[in-house]
């Protein structure tokens, strides 16, 4: 075997590991996305990434298509590899099988079941562990699983699809399609890598949505559909309700919700879930997300309306915000993409951190990360 790959090495490697972690976004939650590749003598002998309903896991996946070739290799690994027995066993008790000689990894998994057990189990077997190598990368990629462990709730997407004016339909409610082709289609793109869409009941009730992915080939990756009714006043024989059965659809309401409206949304084969209302009536945004969490969501994409998104950003909640800005302007009277906050100061205005600007077709996509 030759020497330990050099640092340059590393990074190219886990590159290409975590290129494959990337295919299973939105698709392994409650699981992390994980890719793995295994490297003996410089050359790739297995890949691997976490398959749909995140097992079996990628270092499984990778060690069956190295084979034996796999023995006296290194091992890079996208998140450090579980170490506790649950519907499978432990990837490390894996890895030492296969006589693996070095695992690299960007980061200690902060799940409590992993949390460093799996470096410790793998050099107790006499495995060198390499830790650090992509960090911030590898944390970027799987920050939705990081949230959900750390904070209990998944990591929140707002997509804005906008004016210049930042208004989303005219004073007659018409909205399709500010946007052009190009924005529209990789919207579908972000629901793929996504848990879940989520979107408030105005926006359902003016929109119908389906809230599915179209025009990518993608339709197998449609994401869970959530839609937050507090009074549950939605006719469930819309698109939504009449796909119920087809596309996962969860709907969030209040406690007190009539018993004859949930026994119609559970007739169509939607899923209900039961959230507190806060003083103002409204649902608890907060524990709105937390329940989504304790579902095992890791990443969601809220598409709307301004009130959900005002309410998200003023508690907090929208880890990122999308824009998607047409070159039209709709004026006042329009509907705006945040509904009204009463922010006072401009002091306590949630500030974002441009993270990044592309050209769409004739629109401008900006991503902005929560400060």
């Amino acid at each position: 075997m030759k020497d330990p790959a050099s640092r340059v090495d590393d990074e190219s490697f886990m590159r290409s590991a975590l290129t494959l972690a990337a295919r299973a976004l939105g698709r392994s939650a409650p699981n992390p996305a994980v890719g793995c590749l295994i490297v003996r003598d410089g050359r790739v002998v297995g890949r691997g990434w976490t398959q749909p309903g995140g097992r079996p896991h990628a270092e499984t996946m990778a060690l069956a298509q190295a084979g034996p070739a796999a023995r006296g290799a290194t091992a890079y690994v996208t998140l450090e590899p579980c170490a506790h027995h649950g519907r499978t066993p432990p990837c490390t008790d894996a890895l030492i099988a296969a006589g693996i000689a070095r695992v690299a990894i960007p980061l200690v998994d902060p799940d409590p079941r992993v949390s460093g057990r799996g470096m410790a189990m793998l050099e107790a077997a006499g495995i060198a562990v390499t830790c650090g190598c992509l960090e911030a990368e590898a944390a970027a990629l799987n920050r939705g699983f990081l949230t959900r462990i750390r904070s209990g709730r998944p990591w929140l997407v707002l997509k804005l699809a906008q004016s210049l004016d930042g208004r989303i339909a005219t004073a007659a409610g018409e909205s399709r399609w500010i946007t052009g082709v190009e924005a529209r289609r990789e919207v579908h793109l972000a629901r793929a890598l996504a848990d879940a869409v989520l979107v408030g009941t105005g926006t359902a009730r003016a929109d119908d949505p389906m809230l599915d992915i179209r025009g990518i080939g993608l339709a197998q990756a449609n994401p869970v559909r959530v839609i937050v009714s507090a009074d549950l006043d939605l006719p469930p024989a819309g698109r939504a309700g009449a796909s119920a059965r087809s596309i996962p659809l969860w709907l969030v309401h209040a406690p007190d919700t009539p018993a004859a409206r949930r026994e119609a949304w559970e007739a169509t084969g939607a899923t209900l879930i039961e959230v507190p209302r806060r003083a103002d009536r409204r649902i608890d945004l907060g524990a709105l997300l937390a329940a989504l969490g304790a579902r095992g969501l890791t990443r969601v994409l809220c598409e709307g309306g301004g009130g959900l998104a005002a309410g998200l950003i003023a508690e907090g909640l929208a880890d990122e915000i999308v824009t998607y800005t047409a070159g039209l302007v709709i004026g006042g009277d329009g509907t705006p993409a945040v509904a009204a906050t009463g922010l006072a100061r401009l002091a306590d205005a949630p500030r974002y951190r441009l993270v990044g600007t592309r050209i769409l077709g004739a629109d401008l996509r900006a991503e902005w990360r929560r400060l």
